[in-house]
């Protein structure tokens, strides 16, 4: 059945946070949304849009740069056992000019089958999916997968981005062909398996709309309901980041109850140890990261963030919650410096503060208590700038921390993105129990906001 402008105008509204939310929680959202199993009827032959996380660049051979493709693999096979025709769709990059070839062709190579890419399959001045893609999907044998080229070529996949809810009555209308064009022409039955698209495309967000069923493939399924229910568990939370919008994230995880330790670095770091410093009548300088003049740096530290850190301090003493704070800095000139002058600006923590890191790690796991669950650790982002030798050794000398952890009998997890890198970089995948491979879905997941992804399909299965 078509989707109506009205009910995707709804959705738009709650997605740009215009409107609430139906669920308060992660849980409410995955029992709502159903599972890959629930589409063990749909006939051999039926085609079968896969929101695949084909957002890679995969190496000279296998293993290399496609662990996103990889863990598409299981919904795949489920598909071919069944004669599904499956049209996998999504996107590679920010830039519209980029092209799904190379992930079309490892595809291919981990299936074992030719894995034909659909290029040109959206005709943005008639609005409409071509002709020749309905029929080469029609062609196509049972069991086939094929590829749509980059959804981000196309404006309507990217409306959303900078939508206000105000320009939402003049997007709708397009947004609204777009999904019943592809219910009409592509497929009907939509399994997101893209557990990092957490962004406002279009294909993950008013695509499942148009469908007559939806589901979650089996890795996505699995990584929301074994590891990051886990993770709503934390007692110790590691967070660092450049931009302090994370400190969002860190007091809606806070809010649940479980959190006992917080370790910070980066601007989200900053902004706390000013805060700390004002509650105990004290000062303390972010140098450039407060400047005005700065404004418009991602590294700015907005006053308004300052406050919000007082309060979640305030907040956290009172329940005892712990905050491990960096007590000294590598600056831009590979200084370590207690503190911050006017001119400066902090890339990494420094050597005092890596020690005291280590010592608090110590008491954490002091506390566990014999027969009692494992204390679980949530690890997001990265100390510094680390991708430069002067800035790396904050974040390579706490890798070893994690493996600590570990060792010690803690689950820990890493939220993906560039605390995965810095795995990579600086240890080896057993040191830690879990690596997400979607820094930025985890933390929605975890934090403030609802995964976006989650908010459609909910309301797709709901339909």
């Amino acid at each position: 059945m078509p989707v109506q402008e009205q009910a995707l105008l709804g959705l738009c509204r709650t997605l740009l946070g215009d409107a609430p939310a139906p669920e308060s929680s992660l849980e409410g959202y995955l029992a709502a949304i159903p599972r890959l199993n629930s589409l063990g009827d749909v006939p051999s032959g039926t085609p079968v849009l896969i929101r695949g996380d084909v957002d890679a660049k995969p190496g000279a051979t296998i293993g290399e740069g496609d662990v996103r493709l990889r863990s598409m693999m299981a919904t795949l096979q489920f598909g071919r056992e069944r004669g599904w025709k499956q049209i996998i769709f999504g996107h590679i990059g920010r830039k519209p000019e980029g092209s799904l070839k190379a992930v079309a062709a490892r595809l291919g190579e981990l299936l074992g089958a030719p894995v034909p890419l659909l290029t040109n399959w959206y005709d943005a001045s008639t609005k409409t999916v071509t002709e020749g893609t309905a029929k080469a999907i029609a062609d196509a044998a049972p069991g086939s997968v094929l590829v749509l080229e980059n959804t981000r070529a196309y404006d309507v996949e990217r409306v959303l981005w900078k939508a206000k809810p105000a320009d939402l009555p003049g997007l709708v209308g397009d947004l609204t062909k777009f999904a019943n064009e592809l219910a009409a022409k592509v497929s009907r039955i939509y399994v997101n398996e893209a557990l990092s698209a957490g962004s406002l495309d279009a294909s993950s967000t008013i695509v499942p709309m148009a469908m007559d069923r939806v589901a979650l493939g089996q890795y996505v399924a699995g990584e929301f309901d074994g590891p990051m229910r886990r993770c709503l568990k934390t007692q110790l939370v590691i967070f660092s980041g450049l931009k302090t919008d994370k400190l969002d994230d860190l007091e809606a995880m806070i809010g649940r109850g479980t959190i006992r330790w917080v370790f910070t670095a980066g601007s989200l770091a900053m902004a706390l140890k000013k805060a700390a410093a004002e509650l105990d009548g004290q000062t303390f300088s972010l140098g450039v990261a407060e400047d005005p003049g700065h404004f418009e740096k991602p590294y700015y530290i907005e006053r308004a963030r300052i406050d919000q850190a007082k309060a979640m301090l305030s907040d956290a003493r009172a329940k005892g919650i712990r905050f491990v704070l960096p007590v000294d800095f590598i600056l831009q000139d590979g200084r370590a410096a207690e503190v911050i002058g006017p001119a400066d600006q902090q890339f990494d923590i420094g050597p005092q503060t890596s020690a005291l890191f280590e010592q608090k790690v110590g008491e954490f796991l002091a506390e566990k208590r014999d027969g009692t669950e494992s204390p679980v650790v949530f690890h997001n982002g990265v100390f510094g700038m680390f991708e430069d030798p002067r800035f790396e050794e904050g974040t390579r000398r706490f890798v070893t921390q994690l493996k600590r952890m570990k060792d010690a009998g803690a689950e820990v997890y890493i939220g993906g993105g560039e605390g995965g890198t810095a795995l990579e970089r600086y240890g080896k995948p057993d040191w830690i129990t879990h690596c997400f491979t979607a820094g930025g879905t985890v933390l929605n997941a975890l934090g403030s906001q609802p995964v976006p992804y989650l908010v459609a399909l909910r309301a797709a299965a709901k339909k």
